[in-house]
This record gives structure tokens, C-alpha cells and sequence, in this order.
């Protein structure tokens, strides 16, 4: 099996006013693959500066890591309201560029048949990147966080302000109730079918999730968890836990099925 390919900026996460941490889908994603003993291949950049607070503990994590300097590191200051992230912009961060993924980043995930997107704001991953990364016949999986954001400093806003073409490069979309309704208009099956990606999870929290690919929509069950839980970073290790599935041979229902049970491990408190 091939390893599973992150890519995406790191970012210095501040959650609840505590001390800046490690965050961004591709810390959260390779955490995953890490518990799970999952081969991945990790490409990303931050700043000089911030590389003892985010790479190293990525690095820890043992997989291949390929990382090129930033400009910034993209950073956010968060709290929890519920199941509700509240949300700042600290700094939005470096683009991907069509030359890094004709080059040293494209160079990095050879081999990888299934790709992470790890957008965290809408300038991350624009379409020409995107069509560069899919068009090495990768399959590639997106969070829509990372085309619904706003790449502006301050309270962090979401608008439906997307080129859509950039959709067409993806087997999967991942998004929650407020990406559904921003990008689709609704969050039946009808709607999301509009979005043109084969297979999209609308992940729903502690409801659980649904599933809509080959023209079926599929509810999907949560999980309780046994006791107190973080969930920064639950949908980018839903999305490994998804692809993990798939490459597997599962198909999207018992994939997603697997990744909403398994992931309340990841997210539990010892």
C-alpha cells in the first residue's frame, strides 16, 4: 500500500489563551497516521522561526517530512463553545505555488496515490496548485475549511467567494453543516450532488455524518466517547481515518462508517 501524502502549511495554534502550540490539517493528520501506524509522506512549510515550535514536534512523529521556509507561519487563536469553534486569525500564511508542486513538493509525494489537502484559508490552495496535484493521477481529499475561509487577519469569516473549478480535482470534500449550506445551498442530497466531487462527508459533530457518493445519500452513526475529550484536529483525523479506509478497499459508506467510530479514540483524554 502506498503511503498516504499530507500536504499543507503548518500553523501555531492558541487554544483558549494557552501557549502557542502545533496545529494545521497536516500536524493533526500525521498525529493520526502515527496512532494508527499508517505510512505517510509529510510536505509542508512554516517560518524559520516558529520550526522548534511546530516542525519539531512533527517531526517526533517519525514520518518523512519535507519542509520549505515560509514567509509566516499561518496562526489562529481559538476556543470551544460546544461543538462550535470560535476563531481568530492570527497570520494567514505562504500560498502553494504551481512551481512547488511542479517541483519540490511534487517531488516529495511521488508515489502517493492519495493526497490530504490541508488548506487552512482560501489563498492556500488555489486551482492552479490543485490541478497540479491531481494531475499526477492523485486522488486527492479537501477539507472545504480551506476554500471557505477568508485569507484576512482578525475574526475569521467564511464566504462561498470560491473558484469552482478548483472541485473538479477532487475524489473527496469534507465539510460541515456551515461549509455545506455556503457551498451547496443545502445539505440534502440534491445539493451536494451540485458541488460535481464524487464522494463528499458532511461531518456533523457529535451527530455523527452522512455520506453522499454514487447518487446515495448514507447516514452515518456517531460514537460516544467514554470520557472527556480535545477535538482540535477531529476532522483532519476523520479525513485520514476516511482515506486509511479507502485505500484499504473499503468504499465511501463503511470508510466513513470506520473513520466516525475510530476517531473518537483519537480524541479522547487519556
Amino acid at each position: 500500500m502506498s503511503p498516504i501524502g499530507l500536504i499543507g502549511n503548518l500553523a501555531v495554534d492558541r487554544v483558549a489563551g494557552g501557549d502557542p502550540r502545533p496545529g494545521g490539517g497536516v500536524f493533526h493528520a500525521a498525529r493520526a497516521a502515527a496512532r494508527l501506524g499508517t505510512d505517510a509522506v509529510v510536505v509542508t512549510r512554516c517560518a524559520p522561526g516558529d520550526r522548534t515550535v511546530v516542525l519539531g514536534p512533527l517531526e517526533a512523529l517519525g514520518f518523512p517530512v519535507t519542509c520549505a521556509d515560509a514567509a509566516e507561519t499561518t496562526g489562529f487563536s481559538f476556543h470551544y463553545e460546544g461543538d462550535t469553534r470560535v476563531m481568530t486569525v492570527d497570520a494567514v500564511g505562504d500560498p502553494w505555488t504551481t512551481a512547488d508542486i511542479a517541483g519540490w513538493a511534487g517531488e516529495a509525494l511521488d508515489g502517493c496515490e492519495w493526497v490530504l489537502v490541508g488548506g487552512l484559508l482560501r489563498s492556500h490552495f488555489e486551482t492552479p496548485a490543485a490541478d497540479g496535484l491531481a494531475g499526477q493521477g492523485r486522488r486527492l481529499l479537501l477539507d472545504a475549511q480551506g476554500i471557505t475561509r477568508v485569507a484576512q487577519t482578525g475574526p475569521l469569516r467564511e464566504d462561498a467567494e470560491i473558484d469552482r473549478s478548483l472541485l473538479r480535482d477532487l475524489t473527496v470534500l469534507k465539510l460541515n453543516e456551515e461549509e455545506g449550506e455556503l457551498l451547496a445551498g443545502g445539505l440534502d442530497l440534491e445539493h451536494l450532488e451540485t458541488l460535481g466531487v464524487p464522494e463528499v462527508l458532511l461531518t456533523l459533530g457529535s451527530q455523527g455524518a452522512r455520506v453522499a457518493a454514487d447518487g446515495v445519500m448514507t447516514p452515518v452513526s456517531p460514537r460516544v466517547a467514554d470520557g472527556p475529550v480535545d477535538p482540535t484536529g477531529a476532522g483532519d483525523g476523520f479525513s485520514l481515518l476516511y482515506v486509511v479506509g479507502r485505500v484499504s478497499g473499503l468504499d465511501p459508506v463503511a470508510a466513513a462508517t470506520r473513520a466516525a467510530h475510530d476517531v473518537v479514540e483519537l480524541i479522547t483524554i487519556a
